[in-house]
C-alpha cells in the first residue's frame, strides 16, 4: 500500500514549478481551526460566495448538511475555489452536528439571539464550528440548543441580519485576525497538509483522477 508522501511525491512530476510552489505555500498556511457549517442553503450564489470567502481566509474545509437542497455552488461565483476548498455533505440532523462536536469542534451558532456574543469580543481559544442557518429561517432552534455559543455580529441600521454569505465572510475574517493577532497555532501540521497537497495535485492535472488511480493499482 502506498503511502500518501509516495502518492504526493508521484504526483508533482506533473505539476508546473508554479503550481507546485503554490500548493507548498497554501498548504502550508491552511487551517480547519474555524470549519463553516452550513444548513441545507439553497442558493447557488451563496453556496458559492461562502466557499470562496473561507479559501480566501486559508479555511479549507466546508460542510454542508443537506436536506431538501443539494450544495451546489454556482462556479462563476467561486472563481477556483471550489478547486481547492474540501467540501463534505452531511445529512441535516443532530447526529450530524454531534459528530463535528466529536472532532473536538466548539459548536458556534451564528444567530442573533439575546444572548448571543457581539463578533467584536467573541474570543477564540479552540477549533471552532461556526454553523450558518438557511437563508430565510436561519440557525434551526435544535442546533442552537445543542451549541456552546452563539455569536452575533452587530447591526447598526434598520436591516437585522445579513446576507449568509455575508456573514460568513464577515466571521471568517473577524477569527482569522484573532488567529494571527494572537498567536493561536491554528495552522495544519505536516501529516495533515498531504491529504490536502494530494487533493490539491489531482485537482490540478489533466486527468488527475485517472493517473491517481493508476498509481495506486500499479
Amino acid at each position: 500500500m502506498k503511502s500518501q508522501q509516495e502518492i504526493y511525491e508521484y504526483l508533482k512530476q506533473f505539476l508546473t514549478a508554479e503550481r507546485l510552489a503554490k500548493i507548498e505555500f497554501f498548504a502550508s498556511e491552511s487551517s480547519d481551526f474555524v470549519l463553516p457549517v452550513l444548513e441545507d442553503v439553497y442558493q447557488f450564489r451563496n453556496a458559492a460566495a461562502i466557499v470562496r470567502s473561507a479559501e480566501a481566509c486559508g479555511f479549507h474545509k466546508v460542510v454542508a448538511m443537506e436536506k431538501k437542497n443539494i450544495f451546489k455552488p454556482n462556479l462563476e461565483v467561486t472563481k477556483g475555489a471550489d478547486t481547492w476548498v474540501e467540501i463534505e455533505r452531511l445529512p441535516h440532523s443532530i447526529t450530524s452536528l454531534e459528530k463535528i462536536k466529536r472532532r473536538g469542534y466548539r459548536l458556534i451558532a451564528v444567530s442573533p439571539e439575546d444572548d448571543a456574543v457581539p463578533l467584536p469580543e467573541f474570543k477564540i481559544a479552540q477549533p471552532a464550528a461556526l454553523i450558518f442557518g438557511t437563508e430565510w429561517q436561519g440557525v434551526s432552534g435544535e442546533f442552537i440548543e445543542l451549541c456552546d455559543e452563539t455569536l452575533a455580529i452587530p447591526m447598526y441600521g434598520f436591516t437585522q441580519s445579513f446576507n449568509v454569505s455575508v456573514a460568513a465572510a464577515i466571521c471568517c475574517y473577524d477569527l482569522k485576525q484573532k488567529l494571527i493577532q494572537n498567536g493561536i497555532d491554528h495552522k495544519l501540521c505536516h501529516e495533515m497538509q498531504l491529504p490536502l497537497k494530494i487533493r490539491w495535485a489531482i485537482n490540478s492535472i489533466r486527468s488527475g483522477e485517472e493517473i491517481y488511480r493508476q498509481f495506486l493499482e500499479s
